[in-house]
């Protein structure tokens, strides 16, 4: 499929297509002191073809949903690289889940965090992101608070900015994240919005290698 039209219409045709239509919205980054980080699996195909755009380095930044328990794709909170968590106080009050299980489904997921680094990374130290504009790229946004502990987490490092940047998201998800990130760019924001999923032709789901080998081709 030739151009964007059918991208800034209907969506996109995968996930590099949807890094390409991002990295043009972001072109005024290029030659700047920023830095890519992409939130995997999802987010890492998005995020190779925005740094590669703009001539910037790319790393990954882990941040794992904290599912009720007994109703894990229900999002309580979400927790990221390095132990900064966002709860969401509603639904915690509305399922009634004690501290003590907050504590320990945050435990299961920093272990998971720590495991995926090592998958994705191996040996090598996180992307040093002090002073430099952090672009900080997802497959979309449904409700936003995976990226929101992105943020907060991100924030403790250091940056001169953060840039939330995803192909297509819903209204309320972006209009959220301009409180807590310096910007926000979204391409697509359709109405009505219910998923992410059907605003790509193909959104198969990311490997571990996948990722892996586009961090390795950032890398040389």
């Amino acid at each position: 499929m030739a151009g964007f039209p059918f991208a800034a219409r209907h969506g996109y045709a995968d996930r590099r297509e949807a890094g390409l239509a991002l990295a043009r919205d972001l072109s005024r980054f290029a030659g700047q002191p920023a830095a890519v980080l992409a939130l995997p699996r999802g987010g890492v195909p998005v995020a190779f073809e925005v740094a590669r755009a703009l001539g910037a380095p790319l790393d990954v930044f882990v941040v794992r949903k904290l599912g009720v328990p007994g109703h894990e794709e229900l999002a309580m909170g979400a927790v990221a690289s390095g132990g900064t968590r966002v709860l969401n106080d509603d639904v915690i009050r509305w399922y009634s889940v004690t501290p003590d299980v907050i504590d320990r489904v945050t435990r299961d997921e920093q272990e998971e965090i720590a495991r995926r680094e090592r998958a994705y990374r191996g040996d090598r130290p996180p992307l040093d992101v002090a002073r430099r504009t952090v672009l900080l790229v997802d497959d979309g946004l449904a409700t936003g608070s995976t990226m929101h502990a992105a943020v907060q987490a991100v924030r403790t490092l250091g940056p001169a900015r953060i840039i939330v940047a995803v192909p297509v998201g819903s209204r309320e998800a972006c209009a959220a994240l301009r409180r807590v990130a310096d910007e926000v760019v979204c391409p697509l924001v359709p109405e009505p919005f219910s998923a992410v999923g059907p605003w790509y032709a193909d959104f198969t789901q990311t490997s571990d290698e996948e990722v892996r080998a586009l961090l390795e081709a950032s890398q040389a």
